[in-house]
């Protein structure tokens, strides 16, 4: 499989759906959900959309070391946690921001997470190389 193109174009996009998501809750939110929800729907924005970006970035790194790479190496894992940290974390925070069930609620540090272990691998795949 080819990472790289598969990464940037689910960070793309994400990114894309990310500001339309911010301008959702710049307009039509704004004035429906109270000061504390409005905040965690931006918090939820402003994570994914950087997340997204980090996807595009891990993207061109991947095309930077210029060879097949398998599903275990750290790169590829760091792509896949940074999915999986977009939809735990933001996604759990967009559903409690629009009133989804409390239970919801713990699944927002698996996301954290998530992120954290993109980064780490990440980095662990950009001082192996």
């Amino acid at each position: 499989m080819e990472y790289a193109r598969l990464y940037l174009a689910i960070g793309t996009a994400s990114s894309g759906a990310s500001v339309i998501l911010g301008a959702f809750a710049a307009h039509a939110l704004k004035g429906r959900l109270d000061v504390a929800m409005l905040g965690t729907f931006q918090t939820a924005v402003l994570y994914q959309f950087f997340h997204s970006l980090a996807l595009c970035l891990l993207a061109l790194w991947l095309k930077q070391l210029g060879r097949p790479l398998t599903l275990g190496e750290p790169a590829v894992i760091a792509g896949i946690a940074f999915v999986v940290g977009i939809c735990f974390f933001s996604g759990s925070l967009y559903g409690l921001a629009l009133g989804a069930p409390r239970w919801l609620g713990p699944i927002t540090p698996l996301g954290g997470l998530a992120f954290i272990t993109g980064w780490a691998a990440f980095g662990w795949s950009a001082w192996r190389s």
